[in-house]
């Protein structure tokens, strides 16, 4: 086993990625196809800080940027790099007034997508600690 990938601190267990243990990239794209649906669903305030598309759901590309973004986030390929660059969420996520509410919307969306595609046991455990860090680390409204 390559030592390097051992050390990958986003491994919830050594040797694999979320990526790998959750079936790859048409799984983890469902998962943020799933996502948007729910949250336009049970959190629109949420899809609205989206560019939305002209029947008012959030716009194709920003779903696609999302979904190339969760594939590399989870340790899947680096098409995400290679097309945007560094991810930079705390700079990208600036402008938009993001308080508890939002926070919390987002999460639930996200849950609701891992629970839809079946995401259960150390790997989900482990993804819904990194959502909820990150979500909380871009609330920048106390």
């Amino acid at each position: 086993m390559d030592e390097q990938r051992e050390r990958q601190p986003w491994s919830p267990c050594p040797g694999t990625t979320p990526y790998e243990i959750l079936g790859g990239e048409e799984v983890v794209r469902r998962i943020a196809h799933l996502f948007y649906e729910h949250m336009e669903r049970v959190a629109p305030e949420v899809a609205r800080l989206h560019r939305l598309d002209e029947n008012g759901k959030v716009h194709p590309e920003s779903r696609e940027n999302f979904a190339t973004f969760l594939v590399f986030w989870l340790g899947g390929p680096l098409e995400y790099l290679e097309r945007r660059g560094h991810p930079m969420l705390r700079a990208r996520h600036a402008p938009f007034p993001i308080d508890e509410k939002l926070r919390d919307g987002w999460l639930l969306a996200m849950q609701l997508a891992l629970d839809e595609v079946g995401v259960y046991g150390p790997v989900r455990e482990y993804l819904d600690q990194r959502f909820a860090t990150v979500a909380e680390a871009l609330r920048n409204v106390r």
